[in-house]
C-alpha cells in the first residue's frame, strides 16, 4: 500500500491553471499533489552570445525554491551568493528538456526564459517545472506567432517528466515525498508527446535495480505522460 492510498500507476491530482502572472508573456501554476510550482516565460529579443550571426534561439531556465516550500525553512540562495549543485543540475535538465521540444531556428535570435519557482514542494519538483514549464514556453509561442514575430510556430512537441521508482518493491508512478525519501530506486523520466524519450536520470538509492525492473519504470512512465499531455491540452484550451 502506498502511502498515500493511490494505485501503482495512478497519478497525483493535477491541475494547470494559465495565466497567473499579468506581465509574463506565458506562465501558469502547476498542481501535482501537494507540489506545486510557479512557471514564467520571458521573451528576449535578442539570443546569447555563443549563437549570434546563427539565426538559432534559445530556451533556457532558471529553478528556485521559496524559503516555506518544504517542512522547516531554506535559507534564501541569494542570501549566501551562490547556487546549491541541485538549483543548478534542475535548471539545466529544465532546459535541455524544454530545448529538445522547439525548432530553434524557427524561434529566430532570440532567447525563452522559463523561471520555474517551487511555491510547495512534495516530491517531483523538476518534473513538475518541466511539465509547466512547457506550457509556459507554449504561451509565449503562441505569442510570437500572433504578432507574426516569427514566421512558423517552433514548438515540435509536448515535453513532459515524470518521476517513477521502486518502493517497498513495487514500481509505482509519481512518487510524493513520503514516497521519494525511502526509494530503493528513483527515476525522473523526461518525453515528448508521441512518446520519445528526451532524458532518463535514474540510481539505485539501496540495492542495484535489474534490467526488467527499469522496463518497469519505463512502461509506467509512458503510460503516466499521456496523463500529463492530456493535462496541458486541457489547459491550453
Amino acid at each position: 500500500m502506498r502511502p498515500s492510498g493511490r494505485k501503482l500507476s495512478e497519478l497525483r491530482p493535477i491541475s494547470i491553471e494559465t495565466g497567473v502572472v499579468k506581465h509574463a508573456e506565458g506562465s501558469c501554476l502547476i498542481r501535482m499533489g501537494d507540489t506545486h510550482v510557479l512557471c514564467t516565460a520571458t521573451i528576449e529579443d535578442k539570443a546569447p552570445p555563443f549563437l549570434k550571426g546563427t539565426g538559432q534561439g534559445w530556451v533556457t531556465a532558471e529553478y528556485g525554491m521559496l524559503p516555506r516550500a518544504t517542512h522547516s525553512r531554506n535559507r534564501r540562495e541569494a542570501a549566501t551568493g551562490k547556487q546549491s549543485g541541485r538549483t543548478q543540475e534542475i535548471q539545466r535538465l529544465i532546459g535541455r528538456a524544454l530545448r529538445a521540444g522547439v525548432d530553434r531556428a524557427g524561434l529566430g535570435e532570440r532567447q525563452i526564459v522559463i523561471d520555474c519557482d517551487v511555491i510547495q514542494a512534495d516530491g517531483g519538483t523538476r518534473c513538475a517545472s518541466i511539465t509547466g514549464g512547457w506550457v509556459a514556453l507554449r504561451l509565449a509561442c503562441n505569442r510570437l506567432v500572433e504578432t507574426r514575430a516569427i514566421a512558423r510556430d517552433p514548438i515540435l512537441d509536448h515535453v513532459v517528466a515524470l518521476s517513477c521508482g521502486l518502493y517497498a518493491g513495487q514500481p509505482v508512478a509519481d512518487l510524493d515525498y513520503a514516497e521519494d525519501s525511502t526509494a530503493g530506486t528513483d527515476g525522473n523520466f523526461v518525453m515528448t508527446g508521441t512518446g520519445r524519450l528526451i532524458e532518463v536520470q535514474m540510481s539505485a538509492e539501496g540495492a542495484a535495480f535489474t534490467r526488467d525492473e527499469m522496463s518497469q519504470l519505463l512502461d509506467l512512465a509512458e503510460a503516466g505522460a499521456q496523463h500529463l499531455v492530456a493535462a496541458q491540452k486541457a489547459a491550453l484550451s
